[in-house]
């Protein structure tokens, strides 16, 4: 009997995700930054809004070699989606709708690839073998993704264990949805093709926190390659969920790290309190084997309703269904997640199978205050026979929407009485999900007989090995030892210019704190003034720090100077090799002294700031302004009644 209650988010330790049985790994989909897409030659990361062209397709289930359909397919396939892809001419060719065969794998692609594999220490492959892994959902328009594997059985260190990673794959991204709603998806498809790595871990994260932090590892471990791409979207986070007594959940296309803890603690707790519905069903009769439900058209028994959802839906000559779940009074409003309860499962399945996306589309018996007069409730229970213990619900739409939508009720509620469905859930942003569809069965890859294996010599391995950057673990115990701020540890880590932190520590002797500063924090002040911040590069960092070092450029003109590199779309050289502004700075340090010498200012303070403004917005970055801001205190401090 389970009889463990959730404490809320912030009261759970992990001796109570021990207690049940909390299990999670991640699937992390992150994009490369490469020129070209995987299988053709069409530019990769160029993103428009506008298209030239609509392509219209519909899923239809096929048969496999086994006679049997997927559970994903019959899911899609029951919606009657319209499914429309948006097409730009410059960054999607015929490949992609599946015309003309695929060129042969983008290189580029392939040797990031597998040096982030040789990072995960993952026993490489010695020859590819692409696969089409099916896609049920329309995001792809072949119904089908190119992928391949590159490495198995990795791991990287974490705390004292290691996550195993089960494996690397290379494989295309899919398209970005634009819209879903009622029978119409639409898609643009600039995206589609791009060159991703999928890395899988096994499920060995113990907490919702555990598995934030290896996803913040396994993000510092690619970023430090300089071979992928960021910002939202350019990887995304698949987490597998489970709970002892559940079954494997995923909750799909988590956009951002932060979500994780909030997302997977909301998972099992829903896992946990299914698991207590089961129980609870079973212990008033409601198995599988004694599951009873009944329908009915109720559409006369509301027609003078005041409920607005339904006497709107009812105005335009829509259908009402009421559906009569026996033994399961009071349970709709069985809390599953955090201000989530069980009729949310239900609402969720007929959204997302029924298309009835007009928001509330069910309405339940169990709370009779929030919804129909009492009358029409006792009128729709005697046309169901309900009695007591029973509960009702009613869903409305077009007819064969609505007719889906009670069979969608009752399948619902048949499987509560086995426990957890196995599903694929959506993140929504209060940190709860929602019903995305039917978790596809395990035989959805197959070979792809339009590509051959390719032979991966070691010497291609070995080539990469000798570039790659140092591993995390090495860098961040380095790092604590030079005194690098704890703050930047994480960030200059994972960041492309450890290899130049590196070069300025020890052949350039800079100080440590000094150059992390600059490489791992400067580029966040430069985005939050809303400069090109991406441009910034090792050539103009290097130049800057070089400067510093030979005594050419003080250490607070740095942030100016990047400031300009960005701000005048220039190069560091060309701005340092300008050299210091024309003047006597020692003059004018006289000049703008003896300026504000007769003026009043209520403090000396006062008076200094002034005058190091002036001072610095000419020569920032080329004296020592530490020195000029004492000279000024002392020759603007001493003026009788000033201060």
């Amino acid at each position: 009997m389970i009889d463990f209650l959730f404490k809320p988010f912030g009261d759970m330790m992990p001796e109570d995700y021990a207690r049940v049985g909390f299990k999670s790994g991640l699937e992390i989909h992150q994009q490369l930054l490469t020129a070209k897409k995987l299988f053709c030659r069409c530019p990769a990361g160029r993103y428009s809004q506008k298209y030239d062209a609509e392509i219209l397709r519909h899923m239809r289930p096929t048969l496999s070699e086994l006679g049997e359909y997927d559970g994903t397919a019959l899911m899609e396939f029951k919606t009657k989606k319209e499914i429309i892809y948006r097409i730009n001419r410059e960054t999607v060719c015929t490949y992609e709708m599946d015309d003309t065969p695929p060129f042969m794998i983008n290189e580029e692609a392939l040797d990031i690839a597998l040096g982030i594999g040789l990072l995960y220490e993952c026993i490489m492959v010695d020859e590819l073998h692409i696969a089409r892994k099916q896609y049920l959902d329309g995001s792809i328009p072949t119904g089908f993704q190119r992928t391949t594997i590159v490495g198995v059985d990795g791991h990287v260190p974490y705390k004292d264990r290691s996550i195993h990673i089960i494996q690397l794959g290379l494989e295309e991204d899919a398209c970005r949805e634009v819209s879903d709603i009622g029978h119409r998806r639409i898609y643009r498809t600039d995206r589609l093709g791009m060159p991703l790595i999928e890395t899988v871990t096994a499920p060995d994260m113990k907490t919702p926190h555990e598995v934030a932090d290896v996803a913040q590892l396994l993000r510092r471990i690619v970023r430090s390659t300089g071979g992928v791409r960021t910002g939202l979207g350019a990887a995304r986070e698949d987490v597998n969920v489970s709970v002892t007594g559940g079954t494997r959940v995923e909750i799909k296309g988590v956009p951002r790290i932060p979500r994780i803890p909030r997302l997977t603690y909301n998972e099992a707790m829903r896992q946990w309190n299914l698991l207590r519905l089961r129980d609870e069903l079973a212990r008033r009769g409601v198995t599988t084997a004694a599951f009873s439900s009944c329908l009915e058209d109720v559409t006369k028994h509301l027609k003078k309703t005041r409920y607005q959802p339904l006497e709107s839906a009812l105005s335009q000559g829509m259908t009402a269904f009421g559906v009569r779940l026996k033994g399961f009074r009071d349970l709709l409003r069985w809390q599953t997640q955090t201000d989530t309860f069980f009729n949310q499962e239900i609402s969720d399945r007929v959204r997302v199978i029924a298309c009835l996306t007009t928001l509330p589309n069910i309405v339940h018996s169990d709370s009779p205050g929030e919804s129909l007069a009492s009358s029409e409730w006792g009128n729709i229970k005697k046309a169901l026979a309900a009695r007591d213990e029973d509960t009702v619900v009613i869903v409305w739409g077009p007819e064969a929407d609505a007719r889906l939508g009670v069979q969608e009720i009752i399948s619902r509620a048949r499987e509560a009485t086995i426990g957890i469905p196995s599903e694929t859930r959506q993140a929504l942003r209060d940190g709860t999900n929602g019903f995305e569809r039917i978790l596809p069965g395990p035989d959805r890859m197959y070979p792809d007989t339009d590509l051959p294996p390719k032979r991966i010599p070691a010497e291609r391995l070995a080539a990469i090995q000798a570039k790659l950057p140092p591993r995390i673990p090495s860098l961040e115990r380095w790092y604590a030892e030079l005194g690098v701020p704890v703050d930047l540890i994480p960030a200059l880590s994972g960041s492309k210019f450890a290899e130049l932190f590196e070069t300025a520590v020890k052949d350039w002797k800079l100080s440590p704190r000094l150059a992390a500063l600059v490489l791992a924090q400067y580029p966040k002040r430069l985005k939050r003034k809303g400069l090109p911040w991406r441009d910034l590069d090792a050539t103009a960092l290097s130049s800057a720090l070089q400067a510093v070092r030979d005594g050419a450029l003080r250490r607070e003109g740095l942030l100016p100077l990047l400031e300009r590199v960005l701000g005048e779309h220039t190069t560091a050289a060309a701005l340092l090799a300008a050299g210091a502004p024309a003047g006597d700075p020692a003059r004018e340090l006289d000049e703008i002294a003896a300026g504000l010498a007769g003026r009043k200012f209520s403090t000396t303070a006062g008076a200094a700031r002034r005058a190091m403004g002036l001072y610095m917005a000419k020569w920032r970055g080329f004296v020592d302004g530490a020195a000029a801001a004492k000279s000024f205190e002392a020759r603007l401090g001493h003026r009788p009644g000033h201060d």
